[in-house]
């Protein structure tokens, strides 16, 4: 859809030249107005809401001073361009309080004028992107998003700017850094959500949910103020939580480095917990387990991984696995993964090092040897005989 600019001069000529020098078509500009004064201009802008305004200041009947309040008294979301014959610095002052865009001075010159409309459009166009977001709802999820996003990003050692991320933390010298650690089973998005809501609201800091792990949140708070925060969490989550603190952050250059170490000291069991996992026994944590297991058995998973994930100590899941399905934790996994193979190596014309990698092995050789070492057969083998024996032999 295009745009629409009016343009308000009480000289016709001056009228004339704005049209002939604007380049209207390539900013998007569709249609042109007119008006000689405030009072027509008033009328045009209720009935056709013009993106952008061109106007004089000195015009009879209503002026453009007058003009520009009644448009801030209404909020009025276009640009609006004064073009002035005088460069009065009281005037200008009184432009910009009235959120005025920018000036041109008369005689107009082509070059700044189209700078100036260019950028009019482009503020107008990313205004107004943001009032549709607002309007549907949706502008603080998208900002959320893109936050938790950057976060993640840097944790997982990406370039970032620490600008952006200091833009959404209150002004502090030095931040405490807590890794939150969630149940695998429970929903943690809203919480975190709730969280960061009340840090924002508080000005005590920010909480992010890492895109790559779920389960995991990154809480930033100015220093010395986590006991607060803490206190909190323990009144308004009603899930069990694991709380590790990291060392406090002087610079967010550091915030890379930082979060490893979090990564590290939950790994190795150096947490503390809000609530208990009191109302789920352990027979019903067992099947989450081996469901979860089954799920992401392609993917890195160990004793730490799922200690961290459910809750359990490391011996208790390795010693209850066994019992829930026979085998250990590695070799229920490698049978998974077996299986996978055979019904890829039937079924699909995949090559065996695809077929590898897909599974998790990195090396084609260990592969072969680990299918041979359970089937008794090399992958290639496994192939060529199901295949002679859908063919019958031939």
């Amino acid at each position: 859809m295009g745009m629409k600019t009016l343009i308000v001069d009480d000289e016709f000529n001056v009228r004339y030249v704005i049209r002939q020098l604007g380049q209207w078509e390539s900013n998007g500009i569709t249609e042109l107005l007119e008006a000689r004064n405030g009072v027509e201009a008033k009328n045009i802008i209720q009935k056709e809401k013009p993106e952008i305004i061109l106007t004089d200041v000195k015009m009879p009947g209503m002026n453009g001073i007058e003009m520009i309040e009644w448009l801030d008294s209404i909020s009025y979301p276009g640009k609006i361009i004064f073009i002035t014959g005088f460069d009065d610095y009281s005037f200008m002052r009184k432009a910009i309080k009235h959120n005025s865009f920018d000036y041109l001075l008369k005689p107009i010159e082509a070059e700044p004028f189209n700078h100036t409309l260019a950028e009019a459009v482009k503020s107008w166009a990313n205004e107004e992107t943001d009032r549709k977001y607002k309007e549907a709802g949706v502008y603080d999820d998208v900002k959320r998003l893109r936050l938790n996003q950057m976060v993640t990003e840097v944790c997982l050692g990406e370039y970032f700017d620490p600008t952006e991320i200091a833009s959404s933390l209150p002004t502090a010298d030095e931040f405490d850094l807590t890794l939150i650690s969630f149940y695998q089973m429970h929903h943690s998005a809203p919480y975190i959500q709730l969280l960061a809501e009340e840090l924002e609201h508080q000005e005590w800091g920010n909480a992010f949910e890492l895109q790559n792990d779920h389960s995991l949140c990154l809480v930033m708070t100015v220093k010395g103020i986590w006991l607060s925060v803490e206190e909190w969490i323990s009144q308004q989550f009603d899930i069990p939580v694991r709380l590790v603190e990291g060392e406090s952050l002087k610079s967010l250059e550091g915030l890379p480095i930082s979060y490893k170490a979090l990564q590290l000291k939950l790994e190795d069991q150096q947490f503390r917990a809000i609530h208990r996992l009191n109302d789920l026994d352990n027979a019903c944590r067992m099947r989450n387990i081996v469901q979860y297991v089954e799920t992401y058995y392609m993917e890195e998973l160990n004793l730490e991984k799922l200690s961290s994930r459910f809750f359990l100590s490391r011996e208790h899941i390795s010693r209850k696995f066994k019992q829930e399905t026979g085998m250990t934790l590695s070799k229920y996994m490698t049978k998974l993964r077996i299986d996978q193979a055979k019904s890829r190596l039937r079924e699909s014309d995949e090559s065996i090092l695809s077929i590898s990698l897909m599974l998790g092995y990195q090396d084609e050789k260990y592969f072969s040897k680990l299918f041979k070492k359970t089937t008794g057969f090399t992958p290639f083998e496994y192939r060529n005989d199901i295949k002679k024996q859908q063919t019958g032999g031939f």
